[in-house]
């Protein structure tokens, strides 16, 4: 287990940043390329343990994948449709995407696929998506507790039809459905209520459309936000209807930047003072956490935003970052980063309506309700999220990250104000970042 002691800021930050691929774009883009028609060409992927854990399981169906590590490029040679495979055992360690969007991709093809993880991954729920595909045609058994992995696809092709999804334990859930759809016998109609990282469906929909599916996608109107709360970027409900069959075509993608991952670059300056920039991302970015800045700018920072970037410079001088009431249930990569921003904040920070945080790499509301204690914070723990009181000055602690990259790299962002703080099981960024904490340490100095 790696120990990393977390560099203090120094002063005020002035960095230009380009950040690895994103993890969600990387995955969605490779399912499509493997059903594609086609050789597809994928751009600035994400080369961490999510990702080649997806192209592992491609590979073990019999797709052909191949990377050029140094330049971060994928071909991907699609199967037309019809996953050579008959038999597969598809091991998707504590990846969500990986068990889930390989869970509806072995439903299109014909025979037996065993899907397995970590012990977590054996805690992560499966149940409304396996329901689902049960009744577009596959069979799902589970060979330990039902609705979890393992589970074992016998897949003879998806008839298609009407499928309703309520309160789904993740955006994944819905998601993996869609991407498998046009490869159904007939048009699916999915109705989806209450669900958790809703932004991400209209990802799932734009990676669909860049290879060519057409999906009709309606959504409700958005909730009406709390006083003082800034409107939801989405409703939580949503209807699509994706006609089929339908196939993908190859295409060459350019993967932008991790949007979860920037968020711990930009909201360093509300730490340190000065102002970052992540080139890559910006307004016209289909990732929802992008959306994050808009909370820092209710905090007290001031923000740019362009079509290809976003900055944030830190609080005017002589000013504290401001406590807010925040409902995040569109962004909940994003509770960490606010959470750990809390300690430093002028009054009490509320992050609510996160209840899905629970069945993540680790629960992370009470992982973050203990490891902000050790830092002088006084937290309140609900079913749904944390009510976190800032100490008057947050202290040095060796922080345990429960194998979970978010927890790790949020932290890493306390360590500008906190000098002295030591991240236990630094290494578990590897799940998505493993080059982090040099860029960490490459922007205190100015670049990355």
């Amino acid at each position: 287990m790696t120990c990393y002691r977390c560099p203090c800021a120094c002063g005020p930050l002035a960095a230009d940043v380009i950040l690895p691929g994103s993890k969600s774009l990387t995955n969605r883009a490779l399912l499509c390329a493997a059903l594609a028609d086609g050789t597809s060409v994928l751009r600035d992927i994400l080369l961490a343990d999510d990702t080649r854990l997806m192209i592992g399981c491609l590979r073990a169906l019999g797709i052909g994948v191949t990377i050029d590590e140094s330049d971060r490029v994928a071909e991907v040679t699609g199967c037309r449709g019809h996953l050579p495979a008959e038999e597969a055992t598809l091991f998707c360690g504590n990846s969500g995407t990986t068990l889930r969007f390989c869970t509806a991709l072995a439903a299109l093809g014909h025979g037996r696929f065993a899907l397995d993880g970590v012990p977590r991954m054996r805690q992560r729920p499966v149940l409304e998506l396996a329901e689902a595909l049960g009744s577009l045609g596959a069979g799902i058994e589970y060979p330990g507790a039902p609705g979890f992995a393992p589970l074992v696809v016998h897949a003879q092709g998806l008839s298609g039809g009407e499928v309703c999804m309520d309160s789904p334990a993740s955006s994944q859930l819905p998601s993996a459905l869609l991407l498998a759809a046009p490869y159904a016998a007939r048009d699916v109609f999915l109705h989806a209520r209450n669900v958790p990282s809703a932004p991400y469906l209209r990802l799932t929909t734009w990676v669909m459309a860049q290879f060519g599916a057409a999906v009709i996608e309606q959504y409700g109107e958005p909730p009406t936000p709390a006083p003082g709360e800034a409107p939801a970027a989405l409703s939580h409900e949503a209807r699509f209807v994706v006609p089929a069959p339908q196939r993908y075509q190859a295409t060459v993608l350019a993967v932008e930047p991790d949007a979860s991952n920037a968020g711990y670059f930009l909201a360093a300056p509300a730490l340190a003072g000065g102002r970052v920039t992540v080139r890559g991302l910006g307004t016209q970015s289909p990732q929802g956490d992008c959306g994050f800045v808009g909370v820092l700018e209710r905090m007290g920072c001031e923000v740019a935003r362009s079509p290809s970037s976003l900055t944030v410079a830190g609080p005017r001088s002589g000013t504290k970052l401001r406590g807010l009431e925040v409902d995040l249930n569109d962004m909940p990569d994003m509770v960490p980063t606010l959470a750990v921003l809390a300690l430093f904040a002028d009054g009490p920070t509320t992050i609510r309506n996160v209840a899905n945080l629970r069945v993540k790499e680790t629960d992370r509301i009470a992982a973050l309700a203990r490891e902000l204690r050790k830092l002088g914070a006084a937290v309140e723990e609900g079913a749904d999220g944390l009510i976190i009181h800032p100490p008057a000055k947050p202290h040095a602690a060796s922080i345990d990250t429960y194998d979970d990259h978010r927890m790790a790299m949020s932290f890493a962002l306390a360590g500008l104000g906190c000098e002295g703080l030591l991240l236990d099981g630094a290494e578990c960024c590897a799940k998505t970042f493993p080059d982090f904490f040099e860029r960490w340490e490459l922007m205190l100095r100015g670049s990355v």
